[in-house]
């Protein structure tokens, strides 16, 4: 049996200019941590004496005969792309929902591939297990996502993410990381979406019409990161409101009325800034507020839910291989 374990991230800014529709032509840059909630795929071979030749668990269970019958996209994909001729058993278990921002669709493409690769015993370097997560959400699922997830689900860490046309490069953070900690909120929003269907609304229109957004979404970037660096932590909360505000200009499904009153009211109740993670539209919300104003703010407001966490330093990595080589 293979198992992977890879963390899901919190994207703090520069969402919009990791597609590669804006890369290619104009440098994009984003600022993002993985945190300690992971995302597990086991696989493990299924002999021959079986009515079925793959079990998938996830939502659902399926047991059928032929990979085209497999109703999840993303293992049927992958499988084909593998050519995996072998019967298989692959469970999904994931420490936070699906669909909900956190990156949880290139975790899930992430961990698989990483497992995949160690049942065919090949090792992937990070580079090549994040390029070839990357390309396949792009390229073969033909998904309108970015590039930084991949990166992250990788990497691991706290990150200053550049990408270019030919290049992507990987800077990690190391100041002040405890104290930010301290002083962020993850509030879970209770609304599911489906990130590439929002992203579609906007991918499009980032070299015409959204431009200038997205020079605006950079230049707040590169402030939060001296911010950081320098720790003036509650400018870093400050910016993390007005990127909220620049990206809503994206698309009018980035938001809507519940999270613009859950934000108003975190707002008046002592958060600095924040912003929904990914896409939009649903998932979690994640907030700037100093640790005596989040702990009253908890107190207050009971039926909220919060996700406590921590950054994560570990990208994808197998935590089991049982398989001889």
């Amino acid at each position: 049996m293979i198992i992977s374990k890879t963390p899901y991230r919190i994207s703090f800014f520069g969402g919009g200019s990791d597609y590669p529709k804006w890369y290619n032509y104009f440098p994009g840059l984003v600022l993002s941590a993985t945190i300690n909630k992971y995302l597990y795929i086991s696989i493990r071979e299924l002999p021959n004496f079986f009515n079925h030749k793959y079990r998938i668990v996830w939502s659902k269970i399926e047991n059928v005969k032929k990979i085209n019958q497999i109703d999840h996209k993303v293992i049927k994909e992958l499988l084909n792309f593998y050519k995996i001729k072998d019967g298989l058993e692959i469970h999904y278990d994931g420490d936070l929902p699906a669909r909900s921002g956190m990156g949880s669709s290139s975790s899930f493409v992430v961990g698989s591939i990483n497992a995949i690769n160690m049942y065919n015993n090949i090792n992937l370097s990070k580079y090549d297990l994040s390029k070839n997560s990357i390309e396949f959400e792009q390229d073969i699922l033909k998904e309108n996502v970015g590039s930084q997830d991949q990166i992250a689900a990788t990497y691991g860490g706290v990150n200053r993410i550049d990408f270019y046309k030919k290049k992507i490069k990987i800077k990690k953070l190391h100041k002040n990381l405890n104290k930010l900690e301290q002083n962020l909120v993850l509030i879970y929003t209770n609304i599911n979406r489906t990130s590439h269907e929002i992203a579609g609304t906007f991918v499009n229109k980032l070299l015409k019409e959204k431009k200038n957004y997205i020079d605006e979404i950079i230049s707040i970037a590169k402030e939060a990161e001296k911010s950081l660096n320098n720790g003036n932590l509650d400018d870093f909360g400050n910016l993390l409101g007005m990127s909220w505000a620049l990206k809503k200009n994206l698309s009018n499904k980035i938001s809507n009325n519940k999270i613009n009153e859950l934000y108003e009211l975190a707002i008046k109740n002592g958060a600095l800034g924040g912003k929904i993670l990914g896409a939009g539209g649903g998932g979690f919300l994640l907030l700037y507020m100093k640790k005596k104003n989040k702990q009253r703010f908890l107190r207050k407001f009971k039926n909220i839910i919060e996700v406590p966490f921590k950054f994560s330093s570990k990208g994808s990595e197998i935590i089991l291989n049982t398989q001889k080589i």
